[in-house]
C-alpha cells in the first residue's frame, strides 16, 4: 500500500458528520497553515448553525447539510476527499479509499459515527432511519401506507412518533414508559397528551417531594386518536398524574395515506420476536392475528403475544459504533459497548490515532455529573475537542480536558416542549441515596430536580421555564439546598431571582 501513497497529510479525517467537521474546523483554525484532509463518502458534510452558547454547559444548534465545497471555501488549507475508506494501516500511518488511492498522515482522527442497530438485517420491509437518505427513504415509503410499526424508545422513535400523520402507529417499546433515555415516568405522562389534538387544561402547578404513577401492566396498550374533523379516544387512552432532539424530521412531509390526523398504540414493556412474510404466517399455527382486517406486506409478532400487520417496520433501537472497517490488522481497544476506547486527550489505543463522536467510548474517569450519551451535542463537543488535542500535540503545548465534560447537558425538543436535561437528570448511579423534587403543570411544564446528600445533582426541564441557568449553577456550585426544602420548586416564588 506504501507505494501507491498519493500524498502525507498532517491531519487526516475521517468522516463528514459534525464530530469530523468540527474537528476539522477546529484544527484548520488553530494551525491555518497545516494541511488538512477530510474524507468523507458523501458531497455533502454536515454543519453546525445558527450556534448558540445558553449558558456555561449548555449549547443550542442546528444542524445542516451543505456541500463540502462550502468547507474548502472557508479553510484554503483543507482538501475533502470523496471516496468511503476501505481500510487502516495504523503502523504504516496509511488509509486507503474504496477508489484505491492511498494517503498518509502525521495525526488522524476516526470520526465515522455510528450505524441503526436494525432488527434484521438486509428485510425490505424494515428501515432504519440514521442519515438523510433513510429519512427520504421514510418519506417515500409513508405517502403510501396505511400502518406502521415503529420499534424503539430513543430520541429518533419519540419524535417519529409524534411527526407522523394519516397513518396508523403501532409503537413497541421495551420500558414501561415512553423516552425511558431521557426522563422517567412522570415526564412520560405529561408528554403523552400530546399525541391527541386535545390540548390538556392548564392547572395551577403542584409540587412533591415523592410521586408515584401507575404504570400500564406488561402486554397492555394504550391508543390515543386525533381525528381531523372529530374529537376521539381510542380503547384506553390515559391522563398524566397531578405530580408526577436536532430536527432530523424537518424538511421532510412524513404524512400516510389515511384521513385520520394521528393514531398512536402503544405496546409497553415488549420486543420484537419475529418478523413474517405473508407467507410465513399462513404457514403458522401459533400465530393470533391481533388485526384480521386486509392483507399486509410484512408482520411483526412482539414478545407480549400480539402481532401486527404493517406496511413496514421502522428500527428505532439506536446505534452501535461504526469501528468495523479500522479493526483488522490494527490493535484499537475496544470498550463494552463495541465504541473505539479513548483517553482524555481523545486519543486511541493506537498512536497518532484520535477518535470523536459515536464511534468512541470515553474511557478516562468520568466527572461525578457527566455521563457519554451519543447525541449531536456530544459530537460537536467531541470533535472540537479532539481537534484541540490534535493541534495542541503537534504544538507541544498542554492541554486539559474541557469543561464541557464537567456537567452532561442537553437541550432538544420532543413532542413540541423544549426538553432540557442536566446532570444526572435520571438519577444514573446514585442509587437510593436521591430525593426528587417535582413541579408540574399539565400541559405547561414538568420539573424535577434530583438532590443528593441535600445537593442538586440532575433535573429535567420540559416546556419554557427558565430554569436551566439557575439550575446549572446550582449543579456546579453543589449549594446545599437542605435549608430551602419543596419551597425550591415553589411557583410563587422566583427562583432565578432567589438565587441570582
Amino acid at each position: 500500500m506504501a507505494e501507491k501513497k498519493e500524498r502525507t497529510f498532517r491531519f487526516l479525517i475521517l468522516g463528514g458528520g459534525i464530530a469530523g467537521v468540527t474537528c476539522v474546523e477546529q484544527l484548520s483554525t488553530q494551525i491555518p497553515s497545516a494541511d488538512v484532509a477530510l474524507i468523507t463518502a458523501g458531497s455533502h458534510i454536515k454543519a453546525v448553525t445558527n450556534y448558540k452558547q445558553v449558558s456555561k454547559t449548555l449549547e443550542e444548534f442546528d444542524v445542516e447539510e451543505r456541500p463540502s465545497s462550502d468547507l474548502e471555501e472557508k479553510f484554503p488549507n483543507l482538501v475533502v476527499i470523496h471516496s468511503a475508506v476501505k481500510s487502516l494501516n495504523t503502523k504504516s500511518h496509511l488509509v486507503e479509499t474504496a477508489d484505491g488511492r492511498v494517503f498518509g498522515y502525521e495525526k488522524l482522527c476516526i470520526c465515522s459515527g455510528g450505524r441503526p442497530k436494525l432488527l434484521t438485517k438486509d428485510h425490505p420491509y424494515v428501515l432504519g432511519i440514521r442519515d438523510t437518505d433513510s429519512a427520504q427513504e421514510l418519506q417515500k415509503r409513508l405517502s403510501k401506507a396505511k400502518r406502521i410499526v415503529v420499534v424503539g424508545n430513543g430520541g429518533i422513535a419519540l419524535e417519529l412518533v409524534f411527526q407522523v400523520e394519516g397513518c396508523e402507529v403501532i409503537w413497541a417499546v421495551k420500558d414501561k414508559a415512553i423516552g425511558n433515555t431521557f426522563f422517567d415516568a412522570g415526564a412520560a405522562q405529561f408528554l403523552i397528551p400530546s399525541l391527541e389534538t386535545d390540548k390538556p387544561d392548564r392547572t395551577v402547578p403542584c409540587k412533591r417531594t415523592r410521586y408515584t404513577t401507575e404504570e400500564p401492566a406488561p402486554g397492555a396498550a394504550q391508543t390515543f386518536t386525533a381525528e381531523r374533523n372529530s374529537r376521539g379516544h381510542g380503547s384506553s387512552s390515559t391522563k398524566p398524574g397531578s405530580a408526577l432532539g436536532p430536527d432530523w424530521h424537518e424538511g421532510i412531509v412524513l404524512k400516510g395515506t389515511e384521513q385520520v390526523s394521528r393514531r398512536v398504540t402503544l405496546e409497553y414493556q415488549c420486543e420484537v420476536e419475529k418478523i413474517f412474510t405473508p407467507e410465513e404466517l399462513l404457514n403458522s399455527t401459533q400465530q393470533e392475528l391481533n388485526d384480521v382486517k386486509g392483507s399486509w406486506p410484512v408482520y411483526i409478532k412482539l414478545t407480549n403475544g400480539k402481532t401486527f400487520g404493517c406496511d413496514f417496520v421502522v428500527s428505532a433501537t439506536g446505534v452501535v459504533p461504526n469501528t468495523e472497517l479500522f479493526l483488522h490488522g490494527n490493535n484499537f481497544a475496544l470498550a463494552d459497548d463495541g465504541g473505539l476506547q479513548v483517553d482524555d486527550q481523545m486519543m486511541t489505543s493506537e498512536p497518532d490515532v484520535y477518535a470523536a463522536g459515536d464511534v468512541c467510548t470515553a474511557c478516562w474517569e468520568h466527572s461525578l455529573l457527566w455521563q457519554q450519551m451519543r447525541l449531536w451535542t456530544q459530537a460537536r463537543q467531541m470533535g472540537w475537542y479532539a481537534g484541540r488535542c490534535m493541534a495542541s500535540h503537534v504544538l507541544s503545548e498542554p492541554i486539559e480536558l474541557d469543561f464541557c465534560f464537567e456537567l452532561f447537558s442537553h437541550i432538544t425538543k420532543f413532542f413540541n416542549y423544549k426538553v432540557v436535561l442536566l446532570g444526572k437528570f435520571n438519577g444514573q448511579g446514585l442509587g437510593p441515596n436521591q430525593e426528587l423534587l417535582v413541579r408540574c403543570t399539565k400541559g405547561q411544564e414538568y420539573v424535577k430536580v434530583i438532590l443528593s446528600g441535600g445537593r442538586m445533582v440532575g433535573a429535567v426541564l420540559i416546556g419554557e421555564t427558565d430554569l436551566e441557568e439557575t439550575f446549572e449553577n446550582l449543579i456546579l456550585n453543589q449549594m446545599d439546598l437542605t435549608p430551602y426544602g419543596e419551597e425550591l420548586l415553589n411557583p410563587n416564588i422566583d427562583i432565578e431571582d432567589y438565587f441570582d
